[in-house]
């Protein structure tokens, strides 16, 4: 693994949860703990500090004693917003972003992320068939750019990496760690696989 800045962690929570019954999706358990946990525990060995974006259950989540962050923008603007609010509250040069429901992230997530990056200052993950851009090591950088793309309307994570040069990297040989929870039946067959 390369040498790097200091990166946060961040648990993307932010989200209406549609397809969850509106739900707090993050706060759903998977083997008796939260989804945004299992998230948490993945992340933590590999990043210097852990953030939640989240704009539910603040108090819920900062019982964790990890620092939440609320979207600046309000109404629920999707996982950029997000990711532009734990930017511009928080002052580290690098962060890896993952949404709540995927609670299966490898353990060498950012090693493989900083091996594909290169030069550029974002990279995502592909599990061969799919790109995953909400998990995704992004520098500070492209904070500017992330203002304008927002402010034209644009939501559309995977469009704004590739418009700010970013790289998919390949984990297709990890498919199923990107498995990600959109509704109450998926968390019952996971539970159930269990």
């Amino acid at each position: 693994m390369k040498k790097h800045q200091a990166v946060t962690g961040v648990i993307l929570a932010g989200g209406k949860a549609r397809r969850m019954e509106g739900k707090d999706k993050g706060l759903q358990l998977l083997n008796g703990k939260p989804l945004w946990q299992h998230v948490a525990q993945a992340l933590q060995p590999q990043t210097d500090v852990l953030a939640i974006s989240a704009n539910r259950s603040v108090d819920i989540y900062a019982a964790s004693g990890i620092a939440v962050y609320q979207d600046l923008t309000g109404d629920f603007h999707g996982p950029l917003a997000g990711m532009l609010s734990v930017m511009k509250q928080s002052d580290t040069g690098w962060y890896l972003f993952c949404p709540c429901d995927t609670p299966f992230i490898p353990a060498i997530l950012i090693e493989r992320l900083w091996e594909g990056i290169g030069t550029a200052s974002a990279a995502w993950a592909h599990d061969g068939e799919r790109d995953h851009p909400a998990v995704a090591l992004i520098n500070r950088s492209i904070i500017p750019a992330l203002e304008d793309y927002l402010a034209a309307g644009e939501r559309r994570v995977m469009v704004f990496l590739r418009q700010c040069g970013g790289r998919s990297v390949d984990f297709s040989d990890m498919k199923s760690s990107f498995t990600n929870v959109n509704t109450l039946e998926d968390l019952q067959r996971m539970q159930e696989k269990s």
